[in-house]
């Protein structure tokens, strides 16, 4: 790649991806409670859409009644919403740095706790990415009905914007999302007090600006299992305001103090709106209508066209709410790659989860929930009422283990405690224990709820996702065990290996392979595969022979040194790797007591078209060779750049070619034991020659 094509590409990367972030700058990308509200709130916020729309639902079978059942329900919403305020303010409090459900379970209830509580926990984001995406277009296409036979396009187009942002930061996000997300917050406290107002004047029952969608006839008696259906919907409403408490490691210091504040203001905020909502509810008598029917209409943009018509606050409140919607996976973006570090960190995911990427973001963790939110949005065809069935369980199950795991800590802590401090602990001890049990029914009722309407699939997901967990740290334990030696440095064995150079025919990349040999050891095989393009050998092979001996064998003698020897390996299968092998343990066969080094050049390409000029044998030479060689077999990569005069000669630099800065040869050594009896060819020749 030339000078200017790599700086286009840098440029629009850094365009697109911002400028590459240094170590010391990650106290900087830290939030406070202002960017911690659309950083980290926008799902719970966005939950008054699809929460109280959910209930809603359930209760379309007893058609004009729906609207009056909607306040108690709601009201016993929002009283476990205090609840587990409380609760969280705690769990704040005794995990200031990162108090996520696993971080508290794994602490005090033990490993299958923890994992219990992040297996939950991937599941609830990675729903809440799909339903949030899809309830954001959900609003678009209500107000925009055309849009319709779109909504799946949109959807993923949506999330594919959202992850984008995600992978330039958390701070930017927070920033990006900042205008939409208080301009909703701000829109929808006028349009709530313009209907309350008009509702108390007109004595509860309003007249709707514009008209409403006419409510169904009753299919079914009001029965108590209803309400518990409902109130089970409904619970998705509460979703997302445990993301504080799992996010508190992006807060900057004091992070106790910002972390409550976002808290108060986020469960403040949530409760409010769905107190009002429900009473306008009531009093303008709105229903759920189907979201898969062409001409849906959602339940808050009913009530904003109930109260203000459709003029301009209709426009901009509905606007606002399709941005946070359409935004509110965000609080999945910030979470599910935090809590993927920290289940990598202790060897439950792959490593790479752990790493951290130009803009200091998990960006393993981000493309890896992104992906995983597009197939369930396309499975679903992107239909809000078919993914909430599935919604819920996994956050309150992860209420429920971050209840249990905070009684557990002020157990132990009222056991170290004597006088008011034991007290207070006490008191601490109460409030979690009745988020727990409260949080825990409520696990129940949802479950039992919405078992049949697609519920099962979570039930499914979290212990085949929490196997796969098990499994991949006793992979990692197991690997461990492998390599711990408690041995001091074994210096038995330390003489030169000999070395093994695979050559094509003689030229500057074979001299350069041989120089580099040379350095390693006195012990220098050249080996030459003949066949491999399935012609005749007999005269290819005298003059190989001739240009070794003029070319190699001379000067080496004449320098003084060991001329490398030459060695011919048929290969009548045309299959490259098996004979090197078989010569290889043939040799250390012979000789146990040695190491062997296969030196493997390569041609480093610049340009994609010089990808489809070449074979790529050399790098399936050495990919095969690490995979089937045994243990003690050293394989180097040795790089010619194409395009590129290699000015090295004996002993000199490398000069003017592109990555003389990366240290020449490159060493790979094997870790798993392979068999020695592998299969190999029968047509490999004597070491002996």
């Amino acid at each position: 790649m030339d000078e200017s094509t790599a700086a286009k590409s840098l440029s629009l990367r850094r365009l697109i991806f911002g400028r590459a972030l240094p170590n010391r700058e990650r106290e900087t990308r830290k939030i406070g409670v202002f960017a911690a509200i659309p950083a980290m709130g926008l799902d719970a916020l966005a939950s008054t859409a699809y929460g109280p729309e959910a209930a809603l639902a359930i209760l379309v079978p007893i058609g004009a009644a729906a609207p009056a059942h909607i306040m108690p329900v709601m009201a016993l919403i929002v009283a476990l919403l205090g609840i587990l305020y409380v609760s969280y303010r705690q769990t704040i409090a005794a995990y200031p740095v990162n108090g996520g459900a696993y971080t508290v379970a794994l602490t005090n209830l033990g490993e299958r706790g923890g994992l219990l509580a992040a297996t939950a926990l991937m599941v609830d984001y990675v729903l809440n990415a799909a339903v949030g995406t899809a309830a954001g277009i959900g609003a678009l296409v209500s107000a925009l009905p055309a849009l319709h036979p779109y909504a799946l396009l949109l959807c993923l187009g949506t999330l594919a914007l959202v992850t984008l942002l995600n992978l330039r930061g958390t701070l930017d996000a927070g920033r990006a999302f900042a205008l939409p997300t208080y301009l909703f917050i701000g829109s929808f406290a006028v349009l709530l007090a313009i209907g309350i107002h008009k509702a108390v004047l007109a004595g509860g029952a309003p007249q709707p600006v514009a008209p409403l969608p006419a409510l169904g006839m009753a299919t079914a008696p009001l029965s108590l299992w209803l309400l518990v259906r409902a109130f089970a919907a409904g619970c998705t409403a509460m979703t997302g305001i445990e993301a504080v408490s799992n996010g508190m490691g992006d807060f900057r210091a004091p992070a106790v103090r910002h972390g409550r504040r976002a808290l108060s203001a986020l469960v403040g905020v949530l409760g409010l709106m769905l107190c009002g909502i429900a009473y306008l509810v009531q009093a303008y008598g709105i229903g759920a209508t189907d979201q898969a029917q062409a001409g849906y209409q959602s339940v808050l943009s009913q009530l904003v066209g109930a109260v203000a018509g459709r003029g301009p606050l209709y426009a901009v409140t509905i606007g606002s709410l399709l941005c946070v919607l359409v935004l509110s996976a965000n609080t999945s973006f910030v979470g599910f790659p935090r809590l993927c570090q920290q289940l990598a960190q202790d060897r439950y995911l792959p490593r790479p989860f752990a790493l951290v990427g130009r803009r200091l973001v998990f960006s393993v963790g981000i493309l890896v929930l992104a992906g995983m939110a597009g197939l369930l949005l396309i499975a679903f065809d992107g239909i809000t009422d078919r993914l909430i069935p599935l919604f819920a369980i996994g956050a309150f199950l992860t209420f429920t283990l971050s209840q249990a795991g905070m009684v557990a800590h002020w157990l132990r802590a009222r056991r170290r405690t004597a006088g008011r401090a034991r007290f207070r602990v006490t008191l601490h001890l109460i409030v979690n224990f009745v988020g727990a049990v409260t949080t825990g029914t409520a696990t129940l009722v949802i479950l039992a709820a919405k078992f049949r309407d697609g519920a099962w699939i979570t039930v499914l997901a979290v212990p085949m996702i929490l196997a796969l967990l098990i499994s991949i740290r006793r992979y990692y334990d197991g690997l461990a065990d492998d390599l711990r030696d408690e041995n001091p440095l074994d210096l038995r064995h330390t003489e030169p290996p000999i070395v093994l150079v695979v050559t094509e025919e003689w030229s500057r990349l074979t001299d350069k392979a041989l120089n580099a040999a040379l350095r390693l050891s006195p012990d220098v095989v050249a080996v030459h595969l003949l066949a491999l393009e399935g012609g005749e050998i007999n005269e290819k092979e005298r003059k190989l022979r001739r240009e070794w001996a003029r070319d190699v064998t001379a000067p080496a003698r004449a320098g003084g040194r060991v001329p490398p020897r030459l060695v011919l390996l048929r290969a009548s299968y045309r299959n490259f790797h098996v004979p090197i092998l078989k010569f290889t343990r043939r040799l250390a066969d012979k000789l146990p007591q040695r190491t062997f080094a296969v030196i493997v050049p390569e041609l480093v390409k610049s340009h994609w078209w010089q990808h489809l000029l070449h074979s790529r044998r050399a790098e399936r030479l050495r990919a095969k060779l690490l995979r089937d060689g045994d243990s003690d077999l050293i394989v180097v990569s040795l790089p010619w750049f194409v395009g590129q005069r290699d000015h090295e000669d004996a002993g000199a630099p490398h000069r003017d070619r592109p990555g003389a800065h990366r240290g020449g040869a490159q060493w790979d050594r094997r870790i798993s034991h392979k068999p020695a009896n592998s299969p190999a060819s029968p047509n490999t020749s004597d070491p002996a020659t």
